[in-house]
């Protein structure tokens, strides 16, 4: 890494064809078919040192399952760079108060930053403080530690203050990108349409640096199925080096990309068995009860049939609406597609704990103290209403500290739709601690109602009151009179050498419908609707989960349709195009709450569940519409009007 500092207007006149750095420039090695047309192999021939990690889920006899199968589906599919372009660039500020350093900075991992600045400079972690900034917006993007050492660095060896802003070319250049990817799969089912067999080999480029790989070779095996009953299944995943550009955490870590392939094939499968698509994946849905290919039985909260069935009303309608419509068009065609998912919530099966405060202070302060960063999901919200619920007392009176590493415990990363479900059952266990604190020096039991007025608690059960005058008791240096500390890890098994344990403890659900139009002349696509069925738990604040999935869509739109990065030509939001309010039809939403018992009044999380089914069901309705079944995204004009006119030559 290597930073310019100085003064505002002397590093804005340094000339960058003019500084004395010298580097030799290499093609880069991406895993689209595109960048690869021009070289002589692909990423299935890198050698063995070029790989740096390699998942697997494997159970039941996978060769056994595809000979015994009534109908067998294969493809072949690829995605390309993702830029994550959240509206805020990288940026912070350093300074240096004594022997420690403070960074404030967007990011999505203070306890990460801190670990890593601590290391980069030498110093003893509780001589370094992260403050997190407001996050406008990070999809994974801001996991990874970007400016805070050079900032950290700079401001130490100058003990001065030092700023620095990206501008939207050096976010661009400087971030990862979603890991693009090449996935061979294959699909089988006996003559009801009851899936048998799913095999799966999938490499994922994670440039020139390891990055997130690991954990995205890691969590694809565990998803690659989808929400189905598969009794075998062989899902293989690599994460392959190359000289391009780092991939690294994108909302839903390669999962979208599985979900790309699995039900693209299970739509193949359907039309081979003569079952409604929406039906086949009813019919195969895993359930409460059910066995997932980890071995992992899954006890509650699986409500995937549930929102496939409040989808049936507008599955069946928009059909209809689409069959109406293609008897009378000619260039333009109507389709339909629906797509599931799944996905893990927190770490595969790895300890991924959370730690909450909650205090009372002599003068009457209700603080929160809450190391949880939001990057705009509304995690201060949703874990301020759950603590709030657990004590008892008005989310309006809580005080918050938000994500400061020298105040708060460390709640884990943003990432991973784990903050309501894991610091979520944290913030609940402290303010519950801090209640029975509370109850406890009334002598009042679990139905007391409490109330907080200045210096005083007062605490009323059936008529009985009691209260408690803060100011008259003993304080810490802090002031604090009464706390509660809350801790939650998910209980998870590690996965074996064959992928079998309990990789995490909930899932979220959803299924989605998309309603669309083409116009066969020039391959361009218009959405006209998009009906999202999502399992969430318990929906902790209705507006705010709503809100997650109508951004979740969006992106999957982009994901389907429109964004490429491509190395050395993308630089700005000109060159790379992402979904406007143009682009994003109306979006039907169905909350569908299958309590989870170990989550905060049932819930569990939304982040990357939102986006995942997006693309499927687009690439199922453009199938419909068509005919053609894209195997690339994004479906660019160009592509598909490919595909049309090959499917014309060939009839």
């Amino acid at each position: 890494m290597l930073a310019i500092v100085g003064e505002k207007e002397a590093v804005e006149a340094v000339r960058m064809d003019d500084f004395p750095i010298a580097w030799e420039p290499l093609p880069p090695m991406i895993g689209s078919k595109a960048a690869l047309a021009e070289t002589a192999f692909t990423l299935h021939d890198f050698a063995p040192d070029n790989v740096l990690t390699r998942g697997r889920v494997e159970r039941g006899d996978v060769e056994a399952g595809f000979a015994q199968a009534a109908h067998v589906a294969s493809g072949s599919f690829e995605t390309g760079f993702v830029e994550h372009a959240y509206i805020e660039p990288e940026a912070g500020y350093a300074k240096r108060i004594g022997d420690t350093i403070h960074v404030f900075a967007c990011t999505q991992a203070p306890y990460m930053d801190r670990d890593e600045v601590a290391r980069v400079i030498g110093l003893p972690l509780e001589s370094v403080r992260i403050i997190p900034s407001a996050c406008g917006g990070g999809f994974g993007g801001k996991l990874d530690v970007s400016l805070q050492p050079m900032l950290a660095v700079a401001a130490w060896v100058l003990d001065r203050p030092v700023r620095c802003v990206f501008s939207r070319i050096e976010s661009m250049i400087s971030s990862t990108k979603r890991h693009p990817s090449s996935i061979q799969a294959k699909a089988a089912c006996d003559a009801e349409g009851r899936l048998v067999a799913y095999a799966m080999e999938g490499d994922f480029d994670t440039g020139a640096y390891s990055s997130w790989g690991p954990t995205v070779a890691g969590r694809v095996p565990v998803h690659a199925t989808g929400p189905y009953k598969v009794p075998h299944v062989r899902n293989l995943s690599r994460a392959v080096y190359t000289n391009g550009p780092p991939s690294g955490a994108f909302r839903g870590f390669g999962v979208p990309q599985a979900a790309l392939a699995q039900e693209s094939l299970f739509d193949d499968l359907a039309a081979a068995a003569g079952i409604d698509r929406l039906e086949f994946r009813l019919l195969n849905a895993i359930r409460a009860g059910d066995t997932t290919p980890c071995g992992q039985t899954l006890e509650a909260s699986a409500g995937l049939a549930e929102s496939l069935e409040a989808l049936k009303p507008h599955w069946e309608r928009l059909l209809a609406e689409a069959a109406a419509f293609n008897a009378g068009e000619s260039r333009t065609r109507r389709g339909v597609g629906i797509g599931c998912m799944w996905y893990g919530i927190g770490n595969t099966g790895m300890s991924n704990p959370s730690t909450m405060r909650v205090t009372l202070s002599q003068d009457g302060r209700l603080t929160f103290w809450n190391g949880a960063v939001d990057i705009g999901q509304g995690s201060t919200t949703v874990l301020t209403q759950i603590a709030a619920d657990a004590l008892g007392l008005p989310v309006a009176q809580f005080d918050l500290v938000i994500g400061d590493t020298a105040l708060t415990f460390d709640a884990g990363k943003t990432s991973a739709s784990r903050q309501t479900f894991v610091s979520g059952r944290a913030s609940e266990a402290a303010a519950a601690a801090l209640r029975a604190e509370i109850l406890r020096l009334t002598n009042a039991g679990p139905t007391a109602r409490l109330s907080l007025e200045g210096m005083t608690m007062t605490v009323e059960e059936n008529g009985v009151v009691a209260r408690i005058d803060l100011a008259a008791l003993p304080a810490k240096p802090d002031g604090t009179v009464l706390e509660g500390i809350g801790s939650f890890d998910p209980p998870t098994v590690p996965l074996d050498g064959m992928g079998q344990g309990v990789p995490y403890a909930t899932y979220g659900f959803a299924a989605q419908i998309a309603s669309l139009d083409v116009d066969l002349d020039l391959g361009t696509i218009k959405l006209n609707r998009i009906v999202a069925a999502h399992d969430v738990g318990r929906a902790i604040n209705p507006m705010l989960v709503e809100g997650q999935i109508h951004g979740g869509i969006a992106q999957g739109i982009g994901l389907a349709l429109m964004e490429e990065y491509l190395p050395g030509r993308t630089e700005n939001l000109h060159d790379y195009l992402i979904p406007t309010a143009g682009d994003v039809p109306d979006i039907d939403i169905i909350l569908v709450e299958d309590p989870e018992p170990l989550g905060p009044s049932g819930a569990k999380g939304i982040g990357e569940p939102a986006l995942v089914p997006t693309a499927p069901a687009i690439l199922g309705a453009i199938r419909h519409a068509t005919g053609v079944t894209p195997r690339q995204v994004p479906v660019l004009p160009h592509r598909l009007w490919e595909l049309l006119r090959e499917k014309e030559g060939r009839s």
